[in-house]
């Protein structure tokens, strides 16, 4: 299991999964050595943010430090985590923690300006390294509003040992419920399944006349424990109900919050095995329950989506008999317009200046039948959980560019649909607060429309420079002769590639031709070419630059040498600075661009330094690779950079140009099939940032600007509605001819064209 929570009551581990491996000191790392059956253990010093690259892998950053050796220099080192398990201790680290890693591998960093090399462990699933979490023993529960009574010890049935006519007690995991509803008597009922480490599940049908007498849950991974419970067949399957003197606990699920009972009862019993048992229980259902994965904030919300929103009631209204209305928020805002009720003529209970305030972060969710009563008795201001809410599109009445989102929460309790008022000192309240407090406030502005969108200008079609051309009927373009210009205005059926960030290609401005941007793999083989061959010290410390020799520690001495690029015969600082680096890694070439300027990865010729391979990037700005064209390149030698002007800014065609380097441009490359009902066209697109205003050199190192495309993507072809729905776009097209051989087609191309400036 790649990540184990290891339990720890009082000083003493329950088990000890570390027994059968062999613990290294800090000090005795060494690059390349085999760890498949080690570990160290440490305190974690700090923890970086979750990120992922550009195929979409996690990964996480994080700085153990050794308890043993405090006081030596080396007592910190840097781990990296990838994969689903990055994702798994992302959720359960926190700074201070006790972990140990096994099964890890140590590589050399990039040399520091002192010439100091430092250790940088990974670890990932596919390497079978395991991460192991100390957890301590919590006890500490809330007192302020309950009373412990003091009673005999309470047995506990496992869930696999139920048997028919049994009253029993039990504690389980929460995998699927629903919240209390009125049924068709007098009493509310709620429905609630659980499993235990049995891997047995016991669905339980509870009824009771009081409402807060049900089990407090709110959300799957929630504890129970229950008294009293009768065990009965029904339709073949065992259950659960409610008998006389039933009584329940529940529990927040997450690992290392207090052990904190919820209950509307003043007089239940928990003692310290309880405690235990919770925490035992919380350990299991981290590594074995699935979180739930239908809790969704606005921003994330996809049309033809049911999920579950934790928010804050800002504002309710009855709008009819069978409907209800309730204006909420949690701090983001949706990626599309939503839908907004015409409220002036209803009894409106809330702050209508504080709502036009946040304008579009608030949405209108719409309640039905059983959840209307509910609903009225909300009260403005308290944080809820709506589950299983609906969230579909809807075309904006006499607008057939336009669609909205429409929320819903329709009736009945399927899926566990309904509605639950979360407390103050719910964990998942506290991050919402965080949210609202964060949270990116519009400019005011007013509207009295009944549909209420302030993205309305986000969904103009796709504007164009040539406004004066005529729009021609696909069908009519499919029938005429290449080449021509054309103005198109239709809806976008489908595009490619659907995973938006392998559009991204790099292509020669001179030979026209295009090639795949090299994987970190491929990189990392054409760097060891250049680490297999010695700097020649014939060529360093010259006019140009001041160089600086290493030799690693371990990986055979590998000799590392860095020229720093002088400015007028004077070192410029670092953030300025360009670097020459020879026989370095890529995770060192890396590093190293993160604390200077620029870098260009060379290697010795004969007379002067060259540059390494054209197959990598021949300058590295930031994250930002600049590749140059082999077909048309002819290198000129590094001392050639005395004639760049600017030697601070580092202009990528500049060095380009005094390299004699043909530079490669990033583009989008992606195929868009439009249709206007009268034909069915195929356009490519072959942008470097001007469509979409996006820079393709830096969308596959950022998640927001991948992000950000997404949105305008699903903005364009939005999924789960029929095409009909779809925004009508406005762009030119050129056609062209292609010969293949003996067979000629004509192919189309979109051109001038750019995304309004309000989709970005």
């Amino acid at each position: 299991m790649p990540l184990e929570l290891i339990k720890e009551v009082n000083g003493v581990l329950e088990v000890n999964p570390l027994n059968k491996l062999q613990k290294v000191h800090f000090t005795s790392l060494h690059a390349g050595c085999d760890y498949s059956q080690k570990y160290i253990q440490g305190i974690l010093a700090n923890i970086s943010s979750l990120t992922y690259d550009g195929n979409r892998t996690a990964s996480l950053e994080v700085g153990l430090q050794e308890q043993e050796n405090s006081d030596s220099e080396s007592n910190t080192i840097n781990i990296s985590i990838f994969g689903k398990l990055a994702k798994d201790c992302a959720k359960v680290f926190y700074k201070g923690d006790t972990i140990a890693v096994a099964g890890f591998i140590a590589l050399l960093s990039s040399p520091s300006r002192d010439g100091e090399h430092c250790l940088v462990l990974k670890a990932f699933e596919d390497l079978k390294s395991t991460v192991y979490v100390y957890v301590k023993s919590i006890r500490d529960f809330s007192t302020q509003s309950v009373s412990l009574v003091p009673k005999s010890r309470y047995a506990y049935t496992p869930l696999n040992e139920l048997k028919a006519g049994m009253v029993v007690n039990v504690y389980g995991v929460v995998k699927f419920f629903k919240p209390p509803y009125l049924s068709k008597g007098t009493d509310y009922c709620s429905v609630v399944t659980i499993v235990d480490p049995t891997n047995a599940q016991l669905t339980c049908l509870l009824f009771s006349g009081n409402y807060d007498a049900h089990p407090m849950i709110y959300k799957n991974g929630d504890i129970v424990r229950f008294h009293r419970l009768k065990i009965q067949i029904y339709k073949n399957e065992t259950q659960g109900i409610n008998s006389s003197g039933f009584a329940c606990l529940t529990f927040e699920g997450t690992v290392r919050t207090p052990v904190t009972p919820r209950t509307s009862s003043r007089c239940f019993n928990l003692t310290a095995e309880d405690c235990r048992t919770v925490e035992r229980l919380r350990v299991w259902a981290s590594t074995n329950i699935e979180p739930s994965a239908t809790a969704v904030k606005l921003c994330d919300v996809q049309p033809v989506q049911y999920f579950d929103l934790t928010c804050q009631l800002l504002g309710k209204a009855e709008v009819d008999g069978a409907s209800f209305l309730l204006k909420v928020w949690d701090g983001t805002r949706t990626r599309f317009p939503s839908w907004r009720v015409l409220i002036q003529n209803l009894v409106f209970h809330g702050e209508l200046s504080e709502i036009e305030r946040l304008q579009n972060l608030t949405v209108d969710i719409l309640v039905y039948d059983n959840h209307v009563q509910l609903a009225k008795s909300l009260k403005v201001g308290s944080f809820l959980r709506i589950y299983s809410l609906h969230c579909k599109f809807q075309p904006v009445e006499n607008q057939v560019t336009s669609l909205v989102l429409e929320f819903h929460l329709h009736g009945g309790t399927s899926y566990g649909r309904g509605i639950r008022v979360l407390p103050e000192d719910n964990s998942d309240v506290d991050q919402l607060k965080k949210n609202l407090e964060s949270a990116s406030l519009p400019a005011i502005h007013c509207s009295d429309t009944t549909y209420v969108s302030d993205y309305e200008d986000s969904f103009p079609p796709i504007l164009t420079d040539h406004q004066y051309l005529e729009n021609s009927q696909i069908g009519t373009i499919l029938k005429q002769k290449a080449p021509q210009q054309y103005r198109i205005r239709a809806k976008l059926r489908s595009y490619e590639p659907r995973r938006l960030f392998q559009s991204v290609k790099l292509h020669c401005p001179k030979c026209h031709s295009l090639q795949e941007v090299p994987h970190e793999g491929d990189l990392e083989i054409i760097l060891q070419k250049g680490e297999a061959k010695t700097p020649d010290t014939k060529l360093q410390n010259t006019l140009l630059y001041d160089s600086k020799l290493w030799t690693t520690k371990y990986q055979g001495g590998r000799k590392v040498a860095i020229h720093f690029v002088k400015n007028d015969g004077v070192l410029p600082p670092s953030n300025d600075c360009l670097i020459l680096i020879e026989g370095g890694t890529l995770s060192e070439i890396q590093k190293l661009a993160n604390n200077f300027h620029s870098v260009i990865p060379v290697k010795s010729g004969h007379e002067d330094l060259e540059v390494l391979d054209l197959s990598a990037p021949f300058l590295i700005q930031g994250k930002t690779h600049h590749y140059g064209c082999k077909q048309c390149s002819s290198l000129k030698p590094i001392q050639n950079l005395n004639s760049v002007v600017d030697k601070t800014s580092w202009i990528p065609s500049s060095v380009a140009e005094a390299l004699g380097i043909v530079l490669l441009r990033h583009v989008f490359l992606m195929t868009f099939t439009f249709d206007d009902g009268t034909g069915v066209m195929e356009a490519y697109l072959m942008d470097s940032g001007k469509f979409f205003h996006i820079p393709a050199s830096e969308i596959l190192t950022s998640d927001d600007l991948q992000q950000s495309l997404d949105t305008i993507m699903d903005m364009f072809c939005p999924q789960g509605v029929k095409i009909d729905a779809y925004p009508w776009l406005e762009c030119f097209i050129k056609s062209y001819n292609v010969t293949n051989g003996t067979e000629q087609q004509i192919c189309y191309q979109i051109f001038d064209t750019t995304v309004a400036d309000d989709l970005n």
